[in-house]
């Protein structure tokens, strides 16, 4: 699916602050991932077995993908917004370190993405997904909701 750039801004940003907000909040932190994992668990139906393999790799999944957003953060806010001022030099560097985490966030979804169907039925790996997308989705609705937007 291919989203227009104002989606994906929108989206970005939407992510951002709430990441923000969850950051900030340590305990709603918490409480988000405990609901998230609620969420996956009834929507994958994992037998008692898969479950056991299944948590462990979700986890680490989530915990590299938690380091890679920190890289990116920290790229974007100590420099994009600065960007008028960065040489074409300074601003190669930057597009070329956003590339590199990009890379790397791809290959850790493809690298959990392998781990998981041997885990998992494909048809569970593909429920994971849903769920996943589902769950930031309602998410993002409840933000909104909270904020007066609607939504």
């Amino acid at each position: 699916m291919t989203l227009t750039m104002n989606k994906r801004t929108l989206i970005f940003s939407t992510l951002l602050l709430v990441t923000m907000a969850m950051h900030a909040q340590g305990p709603i932190w918490e409480r988000v991932k405990t609901l998230k994992v609620a969420f996956i668990t009834e929507r994958i139906d994992l037998t008692s077995e898969e479950a056991q393999q299944f948590w462990p790799v979700y986890n680490e999944h989530e915990e590299t993908l938690e380091r890679i957003r920190k890289k990116e953060r920290f790229e974007l806010f100590s420099n994009i917004s600065n960007a008028q001022n960065l040489t074409n030099s300074e601003s190669e560097t930057l597009l070329d370190n956003i590339m590199a985490l990009q890379q790397e966030k791809l290959k850790a979804e493809e690298s959990f993405l392998l781990k998981m169907r041997k885990i998992i039925p494909a048809q569970k790996v593909l429920l994971l997904l849903k769920a996943e997308e589902d769950f930031k989705k309602q998410m993002i609705h409840q933000f909104r909701k909270r904020k007066g937007g609607g939504g």
